[in-house]
C-alpha cells in the first residue's frame, strides 16, 4: 500500500470516527430530552394574572433545568381542580387553599405545599363612584353571588359583622359567568369574587373598588400548589423541584419584571385574546397579597400556622363544619427550599 493510500485510509478511519462520536453525541442528547420528568400542573381557571409565574417559568425554560417536561391545563374553578388532581388527572393544582378543609373533611387525601397568595382575595365589588364604602354601606343594596363559590359559606357570618342579614340585603345567586355582565349593566349594585381578578377587567365597563372579608376579620388562605399525599410520597423530588423554579419565578417577577412575566403568557398562549393591560393590573392588585404578618419575613410560597389557625376559627364562625381536619392535614412546608444565602 503506498503513502498516499495510507493517508486516505487513515482519514476515512478519522471521519468514521467522528460521524460514530456525534451519533453518540445525538443519541445521548436525545436521552437527556426523554429523560425530562412529565408533569402536569391545572390552574383554577384560563388565563389570569396570577398565572403569569407558571407561564413565564416555561417560557424561559427553568422547568427544563429542573428536568421537568410541565404541561399546564386551564382549570373550571378551584373545586373542580381539587377533584382532579385527587383523581390521579393532574399531578399538582394551583387552587384556592382555603378549599382544602372541605376537601380533608370529604376523604380526599391533598395537602398543600406552597402558599402563594397568603393574604384573602374575596372582597365585594361595587361601583368606584358609589357611596358604598363599608360592610354597613350594603343595607339595601343587591349583591351577587354564586353557589358554588367560595364566598357562599361566609356571606352571613360576613353580613353579620356589620349588623347585616339576608333581609337587609339581597343576596342574589346567578351563574358565575352573569355576574361581572350583570354588575357591568347596572342590574346588580355589586357582587362577591376575587377581587385581583376582577376590578382590572371592569375598568371600561363599570370601574370598582372592594370591600374586603379579611377588613372584617374573616380570614381564607388563597392560591397556593396542592398535590396528593401519594404524591407528596412518590414524587417528592419532582415536587421540591417544581416549587423552586415557582419560587424563584415570583421573586424574579417581584423584583422589576411585572411586564416580561405578562409578556411571557401571552407569548405562551398564542390562541387567547389577552389584554396586558387587565393581565398587569390582576398581577398588581395580587402583589399585596403575598405576605401577612406571619410571612412577612418568610419566602414566597411559606405557610403559616397562624394564618391557618386563624383560617379555621373563622370557618368554625361561620359554621363550617371542619370536621376532624387538623393543620398537618392541610399543609407542609418541607417541600419549601432553603432561605437565601444557605446550603
Amino acid at each position: 500500500m503506498t503513502s498516499i493510500q495510507n493517508r486516505k485510509r487513515g482519514g476515512m478511519l478519522i471521519r468514521s470516527a467522528f460521524a460514530t462520536l456525534a451519533g453518540a453525541a445525538l443519541i445521548a442528547a436525545s436521552g437527556a430530552a426523554h429523560a425530562l420528568e412529565k408533569v402536569t400542573v391545572r390552574l383554577d381557571f384560563s388565563p389570569l394574572g396570577f398565572h403569569t409565574a407558571m407561564y413565564l417559568a416555561k417560557e424561559k425554560g427553568w422547568f427544563e433545568r429542573e428536568g421537568l417536561d410541565v404541561t399546564i391545563q386551564d382549570g373550571s374553578g378551584s373545586l373542580n381542580t381539587i377533584q382532579l388532581v385527587a383523581a390521579g388527572q393532574a399531578d399538582i393544582g394551583q387552587v384556592q387553599l382555603g378549599l382544602l378543609v372541605a376537601a380533608r373533611d370529604k376523604g380526599l387525601p391533598l395537602k398543600s405545599f406552597a402558599g402563594y397568595l397568603r393574604g384573602s382575595d374575596l372582597a365585594v365589588m361595587v361601583p368606584r363612584d358609589s357611596n358604598i364604602n363599608t360592610l354597613a354601606d350594603l343595607k339595601g343594596k343587591k349583591i351577587l353571588c354564586f353557589t358554588a363559590s367560595p364566598w357562599a359559606p361566609f356571606i352571613d357570618s360576613f353580613l353579620a359583622k356589620g349588623g347585616l342579614d339576608r333581609k337587609s340585603v339581597d343576596i342574589t345567586m346567578v351563574a358565575p359567568s352573569a355576574m361581572a355582565g350583570l354588575y357591568s349593566s347596572g342590574d346588580a349594585d355589586g357582587f362577591m369574587s376575587v377581587a385581583p381578578h376582577q376590578v382590572p377587567l371592569l375598568e371600561k365597563a363599570r370601574p370598582a373598588k372592594t370591600i374586603r372579608m379579611a377588613d372584617y376579620g374573616i380570614h381564607f388562605p388563597s392560591y397556593g400548589l396542592i398535590a396528593t399525599e401519594k404524591t407528596l410520597k412518590e414524587r417528592r423530588e419532582m415536587l421540591e423541584k417544581f416549587n423552586k423554579v415557582q419560587i424563584e419565578a415570583w421573586e424574579y417577577i417581584w423584583n422589576g419584571h411585572e411586564d416580561e412575566a405578562v409578556q411571557a403568557m401571552i407569548k405562551q398562549r398564542p390562541g387567547v385574546n389577552l389584554d396586558p393591560v387587565s393581565l398587569k393590573g390582576q398581577l398588581d392588585m395580587n402583589r399585596p397579597l403575598f405576605f401577612t404578618e406571619a410571612t412577612k419575613d418568610k419566602r414566597i410560597g411559606w405557610q403559616s400556622e397562624a394564618d391557618w389557625t386563624a383560617a379555621l376559627q373563622s370557618m368554625k364562625e361561620a359554621g363550617i363544619d371542619v370536621g376532624s381536619v387538623k393543620l398537618e392535614d392541610l399543609y407542609t412546608n418541607d417541600l419549601m427550599p432553603a432561605d437565601k444565602g444557605e446550603s
